[in-house]
């Protein structure tokens, strides 16, 4: 059996790669922590068993899987710990649109990590996928989710009422949007 093509993306401070094994302990710490874990979707308590999971499933998944979320590891460059993870999934059929996501540890906020990442992974998409558009959805109580989506330039596109139920409550949620010419615009 070929190996799979491990995914790898650089910043000055960052690593975006394919999960590892030794990745574990740290994925499953800042998925547990109530307040990273407050506005994802993931279960809770996020078990050891279900990062093992998640890491077996993304170690072994091909890159470009219609629909399906590539989960990519945010590694500190110079320490190599593990930060959080980053997400996405391309949405339609003639694989141009695609929707990402996002999470850091709570040590690694306020840092910049989130923007340097996230900027990273809309280069990879845009200018090396050739994607059209990225779109992002967010909690509309996650202050911290908005001001990153709108300093990256997106635009919010929409406000969904109480759409999705979670933690035992309706939530509503702001979908943020990028077109590839306003991501070159933007680079200018």
């Amino acid at each position: 059996m070929s190996q799979l093509p491990r995914f790898c993306l650089s910043t000055p401070r960052l690593h975006l790669r394919s999960f590892a094994e030794t990745d574990l302990e740290a994925l499953v710490a800042y998925r547990s922590d109530p307040e990273v874990a407050r506005y994802q979707g993931w279960p809770r308590p996020y078990t050891a068993e279900m990062g093992q999971a998640l890491i077996d499933e993304m170690m072994n998944k091909p890159l470009d899987v219609q629909g399906a979320w590539l989960q990519i590891a945010i590694e500190q460059q110079e320490s190599g710990v593990l930060m959080g993870d980053c997400a996405f999934a391309v949405r339609d059929s003639r694989g141009q649109q695609a929707e990402i996501g996002y999470t850091l540890a709570r040590p690694f906020h306020g840092q910049g990590y989130a923007t340097e990442a996230i900027t990273r992974l809309l280069q990879y998409l845009f200018d090396e996928r050739g994607l059209h558009r990225v779109h992002a959805s967010c909690d509309t109580q996650n202050a911290a989710s908005i001001r990153l989506l709108e300093r990256l330039g997106m635009r919010r596109e929409a406000h969904f009422v109480e759409n999705y139920w979670d933690d035992g409550q309706w939530t509503s949620e702001y979908l943020y949007a990028m077109l590839a010419r306003e991501w070159k615009a933007k680079a200018a």
